[in-house]
This record gives structure tokens, sequence and C-alpha cells, in this order.
């Protein structure tokens, strides 16, 4: 789906922004609390205003949110490319951050609306062009940082959101048919979001999906300090950053039909166990090969439940509040981006980065165990 290809080309500008924004921090001399500040700012408008920016694509449809998402993003990458300075990487992590958050949502909300098994295929594809970006993200920031510079690394990325809106244009006749269909009437009342949490289903799956988003960002934020710290080059952290997203990419073209023969909380408690070994080994190795390997095998854990869980997520929604759900899912995700980096920044500068890695271990154990008996109507493939 062309949706899907925009998404990915945005997605590259937020993962390949990440490591970008972290790495020219160092580079800057910042201390590693303020570079988890820079990472965590990334999350915070988004999990202030997601549920927010919801309900807005609830009662207007797509097409606005889609335009000035990837406009933000554009405008976060582009500014680190003609000024590089801590107030330019503040901004551009606020502009990225939002941006792709507002994308997300109203694509989610388009895929969501579907047929279950037409559903699952939506976010399949979604997913599969995610770890696409994923992997590519990193990977170009990484080659570019160390061969041309982080400015030029930064205006690299800034051509994904470009394209992304020249995609938009190509399509705004056939969004706006969308937008006649999907848009809803204005609700006189205040809608709460304890009602979307009173659904035992929905209030599972968002726990479990916040803790595995949660992995995957301790991932992305921990391992460039954890290279720097053994003296690894940007490209090196970035080949390891990249086999992540490649396995993440290798998952999803099998999920289909591992999907036929697992139940979805069945791999969701394989993988958040399979997380927790990869996450106590991380930090015992220095050898890249190895270090390649823990991030494949991380990759393959994480990778195999986004799309199930995007999909149970509509399947137990409120009706006429999907994308209302979608962004308090995305509010929960970006407030553990929040969290967890300037957790982590604070920790590491104190007792290092390995037990950065044990604690989110014990964190995927405790939330395993609290999920080793999920509801019987949620333990099934749509």
């Amino acid at each position: 789906m062309l949706l899907c290809l925009l998404a990915m080309m945005n997605h590259v500008a937020l993962t390949g922004g990440r490591i970008t924004v972290s790495l020219t921090a160092l580079q800057m001399g910042l201390s590693t609390f303020k570079v988890g500040t820079l990472v965590a700012v990334f999350a915070v408008l988004p999990m202030l205003f997601s549920v927010r920016a919801g309900r807005w694509v609830d009662r207007v449809g797509i097409v606005r949110p889609l335009v000035i998402g990837t406009s933000l993003v554009a405008i976060g990458t582009a500014l680190p490319f003609i000024s590089q300075t801590q107030t330019a990487l503040l901004i551009a992590s606020c502009c990225i951050g939002i941006g792709f958050m507002l994308h997300q949502v109203a694509t989610q909300d388009l895929l969501g609306h579907a047929e279950p098994t037409q559903r699952l295929r939506n976010f399949s594809f979604m997913s599969l062009a995610l770890a696409g970006s994923g992997f590519s993200g990193p990977l170009i920031a990484g080659l570019a940082i160390d061969h041309l510079g982080t400015r030029t690394a930064f205006g690299l990325l800034a051509l994904g959101p470009i394209l992304s809106g020249i995609g938009l244009y190509a399509m705004r006749h056939q969004l706006k048919a969308v937008d006649s269909q999907l848009a809803g009437a204005k609700e006189a009342q205040r809608r709460r979001v304890t009602e979307l949490l009173a659904v035992p289903a929905l209030r599972r799956i968002l726990m479990v999906n916040t803790i595995l988003s949660g992995a995957w960002d301790t991932h992305l934020f921990v391992v460039p300090i954890f290279g720097v710290a053994i003296g690894l080059s940007a490209t090196t952290i970035g080949v390891i950053l990249a086999s992540f997203a490649a396995a993440t990419f290798v998952i999803r073209l099998v999920l289909p039909l591992i999907m036929r023969r697992v139940r979805s909380w069945t791999l969701v408690r394989v993988a958040m166990a399979t997380a927790a070994i990869d996450f106590m080994l991380y930090p015992l190795f220095t050898d890249v090969t190895v270090l390649i390997v823990l991030s494949f095998i991380l990759g393959l854990a994480l990778g195999c439940c986004q799309p199930s869980m995007l999909s149970l997520l509509h399947q137990h929604s409120t009706p006429g509040r999907a994308a209302e759900a979608v962004g308090l899912r995305m509010a929960l995700i970006n407030g553990s981006q929040v969290s967890l980096p300037l957790t982590f920044g604070a920790l590491g500068a104190v007792i290092g980065v390995a037990p950065l890695f044990w604690a989110y271990s014990l964190a995927l154990m405790a939330g395993g165990w609290a999920n080793r008996n999920p509801p019987l109507e949620s333990d099934r493939n749509p």
C-alpha cells in the first residue's frame, strides 16, 4: 500500500533522527543525561497530545493530520542541517516526534477500518514497511555521520518526509474521498479516556504493548551509549541497530504462517521471555559479531507482536473511537520513551550502562509473569 510506503519514509527520519541526534549530542560533549533528555523529547509532545490527536482524527478525518505530520517531520530533519546547536537538536526532536505521531495515528486509523482478516493484513504490510525503515534509518545515519558528517546526515534524512509529502499530494483526491467516509460528527459531550481503559481486553493490550515498546526504545537508546563506551564507531553502532531492524523485517515476512499456528498471547509471552534473556546477555559481550547476533535475536522477538497488537486494539476499541484508542496507545508508548531515556540517562552516569540492560530485563520478566493468564476472549488471532 502506498500509504505504508509514505509512513516508511517518515519512519526513516524518526529512526535515523534519534541516532543522529544522540551521536551529534555526544560529539558536542553533552553528558549522557543531556543526551537522554534530547532523545526523550522525541516523545514528550506525542505523550501529551496523542489522545487529543486521536480524537481529532476521529472527528476531521485523515488528510490534515497526514499533511501536518509530514511537514513537521520535514522541518525537524532540515533544521539541524541548517544549524547544529543544542537548541536546534531540541526543536528537531519535538518536530519529528509529534509529526510522526500525527502521521501514524491517521495511518493506523485508516488501516484499521477494514474487516478483521484484511485489518491484520494491512497492519502486516505496515509493519513490514516500518521494519524496512527501521533497518535503513540507523544504517543511513551511521554511514552518513562517519563519512559525510552529522550535518549531511540530517540533510539525507530530510529527503524521506519530502518524498512522503510529494506522495500525499499525488494521493490527495483519493485521501479526500476516504475522509468523507471516515470523518465522524462532532460530539457535544467530553469523552473520557477511562472509558477505554475500562475495557479489560483493551487495557491488557495497552499494557503489554507499552512494555514491548519500552524494550524496543531501551535498545535504541542504550546501544549507542554502550557502543561509544566500548569504542565502537558510528557505522558499527548503526550496523548493530540495523540488524535489529532487519530481524523485525524477516520475522514479519513469515509472521502470517506463524499466526496460523500460534495464539497471539502465546507469541507475546515467548517474545517477552526471549527479550528478557537477550537483555541479560547483551552487556556481557564486546565482540561486534556477538552484539549483532543478540540485536538480531531481539528484533525477532519484539518484531513478531506488533501486527497482532494493533489488530487486537482495533478489534476491542469502542465504536467510533478507534483513532482515540490508537492515540492512547501512542501516549503510553511515548510516556515510556520520555521516562526511560531520562531515567536511564541519569542512572547510566552513576552506575554504568550494563545495569540498564538488566533492569529492563527484569521489567520484561515481570510483564511476562503478569500476563501469564490473559483474557480468553483475546487469546485468539483476529
